[in-house]
């Protein structure tokens, strides 16, 4: 009796530490950053919380469209990679390192026939990037979007 009590004791202590465990280690939601805005302070606040998304274990994704996919380019605008404070790195420098670290990185399907270029344009790993692929990202149960 008083083992069976014992037993039933210490499933009582280790149940919640195993449920707040188990919390803990659940996935990370799956985040998409759709950029679009044209202003650098916002292209790179977007970078810093997609990294940041990163660091804390979330499996990352970036979409850039419009004027914030010249990102993208080799050749990019000195807004894309004039340094930004505190970090001192532009928004295109951590866009790379998020790409180093395994995020990847698009650009709208629409954007390079606009521009009336093609892939070779933009930086080695960007893709473009496939609406119906895009959009199951997006519609994702544990998906989180961060849109700017």
């Amino acid at each position: 009796m008083l083992k069976t009590l014992l037993s039933a004791a210490l499933v009582a202590v280790t149940l919640p530490l195993s449920a707040a465990v188990s919390a803990e280690t659940a996935a990370k939601p799956a985040l998409v950053t759709v950029l679009a805005a044209p202003d650098a302070q916002t292209q790179m606040m977007a970078m810093v919380l997609t990294m940041q998304s990163v660091k804390q274990g979330s499996k990352a994704r970036i979409l850039l469209c419009g004027p914030a996919a010249d990102l993208a380019l080799k050749d990019a605008p000195a807004s894309a990679t004039k340094p930004q404070k505190p970090l001192g790195v532009g928004p295109q420098d951590l866009m790379r390192k998020l790409m180093s670290q395994g995020t990847p990185v698009e650009v709208c399907a629409i954007y390079l026939p606009n521009r009336d270029s093609g892939p070779d344009v933009l930086l080695d790993g960007v893709s473009v990037a496939k609406p119906p692929a895009m959009a199951g990202h997006l519609l994702a149960e544990n998906a989180r979007i961060l849109s700017f």
